[in-house]
């Protein structure tokens, strides 16, 4: 295996502590930001001031450490950077179950160093599990090293997905779900993108496809996936991205792409 580098072990560092910080922040501060939650790209997309004081945290964190660096956050953090050092936010991935109060929700920091993932943090506050992966470092969950499943069979594999926020995506990914869903084992939707990845990364589902997302969604899932032995790609042999994200098993992967280029998975809605 090759060496972990200093700087990236240090954004590591950084990510890990700042993702458990802004996880205690939104517990804490729960019952008060569900009340207060506005919409924003549509009537089913949610935000509250939860994600804006997490954000604002993290942002604030990463600015006093490393001030040239620059920052991409969903709540509207945008800020260049001189460093090479891109860090994508996403302060509660999974807002719409924590306005609900399902326990099911994350803080997602992932830190892109000259083009590529070098760190990845994915914080989940209901279960204090603190998802985490440095290039070349493996993927962790807490103290224990994880990696993902074994599985090469498509019927038995357990595939999460999920869906946007605009009713022609939904539609159009019900749709794909119909051709998917008798070909594999069972479906799951979790309602966050990071969490999602790193039930990949540590094998509690076989693998995980979905289209529209942003990169502050996947950047430290998919970064914890791949280190964890994952491969995630578009379903055109690319990076994942706005486009489509599939994770898998690398013995699973190319029969799950398969079926979702026959059911035009990334095609325009």
């Amino acid at each position: 295996m090759a060496e972990v580098e200093p700087l990236w072990a240090e954004l590591a560092d950084l990510a890990n502590r700042l993702a458990r910080q802004a996880g205690g922040l939104i517990m804490e501060v729960a019952q008060s930001a569900r009340s207060a939650a506005a919409t924003k790209s549509s009537p089913t997309d949610l935000v509250t001031m939860a994600d804006r004081s997490a954000e604002e945290l993290v942002v604030a964190a990463i600015s006093a450490a490393r001030p040239q660096d620059g920052i991409q956050g969903e709540e509207g953090a945008n800020l260049p950077g001189s460093s090479g050092v891109i860090w994508h936010i996403d302060p509660i991935d999974g807002t719409t179950n924590y306005v609900y109060g399902l326990p099911v929700f994350s803080v997602s920091i992932g830190a892109e160093h000259d083009g590529q993932m070098v760190a990845g943090a994915v914080f989940d506050p209901n279960r204090d599990r603190l998802f985490r992966a440095v290039r070349h470092g493996g993927a962790w969950c807490n103290d224990e090293a994880i990696v993902c499943s074994p599985l090469a069979r498509i019927s038995t594999a357990l595939v999460a997905t999920g869906f946007g926020y605009q009713p022609e995506q939904r539609q159009r990914q019900a749709e794909v779900l119909l051709d998917v869903l008798p070909q594999i084992r069972d479906i799951r939707r979790f309602g966050s993108a990071a969490l999602d990845l790193c039930a990949v990364a540590c094998g509690q589902v076989d693998a995980y496809y979905e289209r529209g997302l942003n990169q502050w969604d996947l950047a430290a899932g998919a970064f914890i996936a791949q280190e964890a032995g994952a491969v995630v790609e578009n379903l055109r042999g690319g990076k994942p991205g706005g486009n489509f994200l599939l994770a898998a098993p690398p013995l699973l992967f190319e029969a799950l792409r398969d079926l979702l280029r026959e059911a035009k998975a990334d095609q325009p809605d």
